[in-house]
């Protein structure tokens, strides 16, 4: 007998139906695993543009007069130098350096801000918020129920995206954002995403979802599914909060250094964090490519000369490569690129080699 809370459903679940997806269980959520196969939906991405259903992502709303210095408590960046319509990536940190969750930050105006939380943990980096805001004057609305996001992602975005907005999406830069019309409805059109290439995340009411969807579906963007998305940003070397890091994980460890920073007065994990800095972490997290057909899942051990000296916390097939690839945390003499080391792979160890992040980059305009 099934037991515990029903799936939530996106306000895009009859367009995934449609469409012939395969749904499955994510974070709480029913969310499409793959339309017409994880390959090709990679392989569309990466040379035209394919949509995907990010509803199940977080989207609070945060405003009033404190809400600058509540965040500049929480994240990891200074909100305080972010200029309306822009944003930042940043993670958000516990008293210890621990990573809560990681999100994009971006300044709606003066007093407003619009922050993205991973599905799993919206709830808890909304009551991190509430919890050290002290105070300050802060209002925080979750509008994940009442909206949906799409990411429209690949070479062909714009183009495609053009056709159904009159903004100027020439204007919109990376990590950069406006409030416009697209589909005949307000829309909040972001240029960011997860996949490694070009694209836009856009918000709309939760109404207006279905229409968008369907018009970006016949305009010649693929339909895309969390399998994809998964490849797609392991690719780009893009960490997955609840792989790649989590509470056990600190930013130093994790590589996103350049996305801290501690040195800020009341900021939450200053001190932890510039402890870290200035002592070096003990182990870091590295990208590798297997010698060999074997797929190194995560939780497989990483070996050197019979040692353990890690685990592998994310690893697939690249359709993009030809190869396959993976993250994991080994000590911090183990991971410089070019160093070779052995994964346990159900019992067999299997060579593999530490190489640079990401292990794909897209040829930008010129």
């Amino acid at each position: 007998m099934r037991t515990g809370r029903p799936l939530n459903k996106t306000a895009l679940n009859s367009c995934h139906i449609d469409s012939g997806a395969r749904l499955v269980p994510f974070a709480g959520w029913e969310m499409p695993i793959q339309y017409s196969g994880i390959f090709d939906e990679v392989k569309a991405v990466r040379s035209s543009a394919g949509i995907f259903d990010v509803s199940h992502m977080g989207r609070l709303e945060i405003s009033g007069p404190g809400s600058e210095s509540t965040l500049n408590r929480v994240l990891s960046v200074n909100v305080s130098a972010l200029l309306s319509g822009r944003a930042k990536y940043n993670v958000v940190c516990n008293e210890n350096g621990g990573i809560i969750d990681d999100c994009i930050v971006y300044r709606r105006d003066e007093t407003s801000f619009l922050l993205i939380p991973n599905a799993s943990n919206c709830a808890s980096v909304a009551a991190w918020l509430r919890e050290n805001s002290g105070q300050r004057t802060i209002d925080i609305i979750d509008t994940t129920e009442d909206t949906i996001m799409i990411a429209l992602q690949g070479p062909n975005s714009q183009t495609i995206l053009t056709g159904h907005t009159d903004i100027d999406l020439d204007s919109i830069r990376p990590f950069r954002a406006v409030t416009g019309v697209a589909f005949g409805a307000k829309a909040f059109i972001a240029r960011t995403g997860y996949t490694g290439e070009d694209g836009f995340e856009i918000i709309l009411s939760a109404k207006e979802g279905p229409n968008a969807w369907r018009h970006l579906e016949t305009s010649g963007a693929i339909p895309c599914g969390l399998g994809a998305r998964d490849v797609l940003r392991l690719e780009a070397g893009l960490l997955l909060h609840g792989n790649d890091m989590d509470q056990t994980v600190n930013p130093y460890e994790a590589g996103l250094q350049t996305f801290v920073e501690s040195d800020r007065e009341g900021y939450i994990a200053r001190d932890a964090l510039i402890s870290i800095e200035k002592g070096g972490p003990s182990r870091r997290l590295i990208g590798f490519v297997i010698e060999g057909k074997k797929i190194a899942r995560g939780g497989c051990p990483i070996m050197d000369d019979g040692e353990e000296i890690g685990n592998v916390t994310s690893g697939v097939p690249s359709p993009t490569l030809g190869v396959n690839i993976g993250m994991g945390f080994v000590r911090s003499d183990r991971a410089e690129p070019g160093t070779f080391i052995d994964i346990n792979i159900r019992g067999e160890q299997v060579a593999a080699k530490v190489t640079r992040l990401p292990f794909y980059r897209r040829n930008k305009k010129s």
